[in-house]
Formats: C-alpha cells, structure tokens, sequence
C-alpha cells in the first residue's frame, strides 16, 4: 500500500532535513529499539541506528516519539533503518516528576516526548468522575504544557450527555481557568460536538489527545474515525475511575484528512522547560501583579498587592491563586533540577578529557 506523504503533514521544506540516501516516514508507534513507520511505499517496523542510539543515549528527549519525521536507509539485507529523527517542529515534552513515597516531588529533570510535530492538543476532561466534577487543576496544567509545546491547545469537556444540569456554568468555569482557548463539549457516542472537533483537523493537521484514564479519548478517536479503530472500555462504577485502554500512544490517519495521536491516560504529568505557558494560562494573573505596588511582589502580604486585592474581593478566586502558585513552585523545581543535570554533565565531560590529557602526557590548556 502506498501513501501520500503530504496527506500526513509532510511539508515540502523538510526534503533539504533529509541526509543523503534516506528517505522520509512518520512514526506512527514507538516499541523498545525500533518503530513502526509510515513511508511513501508503506508501513514499516525499522530498528533506530546508530546515529539515533547515540544521540538518545546523551538527551531522552532525542529519543523517536510519535509524530516524528524520520530518515530510512535501506540496509543491504532488505529493510530500513530508522537512521535519523528530523527536527521538530512542535514537541508535548513532560518533565521527570513523580510524587516519592513521603508526598516529595523527585526526578532528574529530563523530560519524555509524548507527542511531536502536532499542531492541536487536546485537552480532554470527563465532565463527571464519579461524584467529582472536572478536574480544573489538571486542565491548566496541561493547557501550560500545550501552549509550551508550540501547539494550539483545545479543552474539551466529553461525557456531556451524563451530565445532568448545569453544563453550561461548567464551561464558563473552564473558560475562566483556561482563558483564550477553545472549549467544547463533546458526547462521542451521541455525536455531539464531534463536529466542532473535526474541524480543527481540517487538511493534513496533527492532533494529540491528553487527558486521564476515562475521560472517554479512544471513543472520541473512533468517532472522528467513523469507526472502530481503537479498544474502548466502560469507566468502573465502583469507584467512576477509567480502566487503562490504550496502552501505547498511536498515529491514526482519519479518513478525509487529519490525523490523531492516542495516549494513555494520564496521572500524573509534571513540568518541563516552562517559559510562557504558565503566563498564558494565568495572563489574568500576570495582568493583576503588573499593578502591584512592588515589581517584585510574592503576592502574599505586601502593601498594594494587586493579586491579593483582587481574591479579597473576589474576583479571583482563591482555587485559581493557589494553582498557580503550585505550578510556579514546581517550574522553578524542575529548571533547578535540569541545571544541576547540566552541571554535572559538564563536570563528567571535562573529567574525560582530563582523564585522556593524561593518559596521552599533555596539560589541561
């Protein structure tokens, strides 16, 4: 079978990215040491090369994810090698967190890809978990994450038809906690707001899906598919938690255009390189500490605090403050964690090289 790359967002000046004697393929899943590829003339499954192991081995993030444009080489035993991974143009990168046994945040402070040359991410969010309704916290987060990546973010808020009242002042609420974005309800199964969805994907666009387990992602897949493309499961009544589907992120090309990225259900994703992010999913915050008395007001107890006037008299409410207050603390976390990463990278580079001066009787210039 064969397929026409431009169908799968390959653009026409990436052709100068390709080595010589290579040729282009879009990663559609990622297994240990090799993936599964689309090319022009098919699918393939190609082992990373040496060029990809090296560079993985120095940067996790170098790894090949889903999305990535690739370089092939045709070995001389009939098949191809995944011989390099093309710049990005876009990149969902989370960072190395995780909660330690005492409730501490721990990690080394290098992140994973998730997601790469996409340029929608979307931000799914059940209406209702159990007796718990959405999850603002996690929505600004991974809006952060979205808009860090360089992708366009979308929140979409599925399982509408289980919603029984006021749908429409939880819409408001999302809008509130992730201003200047699109926000949609959506019931897969009943097709509501599929619609909405899809055209967002119109052309050749990439979309990722992020959201927890039970948020209904590979339902809404199937529907923008027309079809059963991927394994679904009923969340679990006991407890309104999502069994774990998909297990793998996947590369689905839609029928009519567009494609899809599929991920597992996400508990727990921490931040990663942040610059702007935080500052546009708080820009309502950000505009408040512009008319605070002091350029560097910590928004606590300082006099004329604009931030703190405002929750005083309510119109910021005191769930959004602490929010941002959490993921300011753990941007700072996390860029302190990836410096002493870098230092200790350096220290280790330059022991090899004096370790090697030696050995070969020169000085350290």
């Amino acid at each position: 079978m064969s397929y026409d790359l431009s169908l799968l967002g390959w653009a026409g000046f990436r052709a100068a990215e390709l080595p010589d004697g290579t040729v282009p393929a879009r990663v559609s899943r990622v297994d240990r040491g090799a993936a599964e590829v689309i090319a022009a003339d098919g699918q393939h499954h190609a082992r990373y090369g040496a060029r990809v192991r090296r560079a993985s081995a120095a940067d996790p993030v170098a790894l090949p994810c889903v999305g990535d444009w690739v370089a092939l080489k045709w070995l001389p035993e009939g098949r191809y090698e995944l011989d390099e991974v093309l710049p990005r143009t876009t990149a969902f990168v989370r960072g190395g967190v995780s909660r330690d046994s005492i409730g501490g945040l721990s990690g080394d402070g290098q992140g994973q890809v998730l997601a790469a040359n996409v340029d929608v991410v979307f931000v799914a969010e059940p209406s209702m978990h159990a007796t718990d309704f959405a999850d603002l916290g996690r929505i600004e987060r991974l809006v952060a994450l979205a808009w860090e990546s360089g992708g366009t973010p979308v929140v979409l808020i599925t399982k509408s038809d289980l919603f029984e009242s006021g749908l429409d002042d939880l819409l408001a609420d999302v809008r509130l906690a992730a201003p200047g974005v699109d926000v949609h309800a959506v019931s897969s199964l009943q097709g509501d707001g599929v619609r909405l969805v899809r055209d967002h994907l119109d052309g050749s666009r990439t979309a990722v899906i992020l959201g927890p387990s039970g948020a209904g992602k590979s339902t809404l897949v199937n529907a923008l598919a027309g079809g059963d493309v991927m394994e679904t499961q009923q969340v679990r009544a006991a407890d309104g938690r999502g069994r774990h589907t998909t297990v793998h992120r996947e590369l689905i090309p839609l029928p009519g255009g567009g494609l899809v990225i599929d991920t597992p259900g996400i508990r727990r994703i921490g931040l990663y390189d942040m610059g702007q992010g935080v500052d546009l999913v708080f820009s309502d915050i950000e505009s408040l500490a512009e008319q605070c008395r002091f350029g560097d007001c910590g928004h606590e107890e300082e006099p004329g605090c604009a931030v703190m006037a405002a929750l005083e008299r309510g119109e910021l409410p005191e769930r959004r403050l602490e929010s941002w207050r959490k993921l300011q603390r753990e941007a700072v976390w996390m860029a302190s964690r990836t410096d002493a990463r870098l230092r200790k990278e350096q220290q280790n580079k330059w022991k090899l090289i004096t370790k090697e001066m030696r050995r070969s009787g020169r000085s350290r210039p």
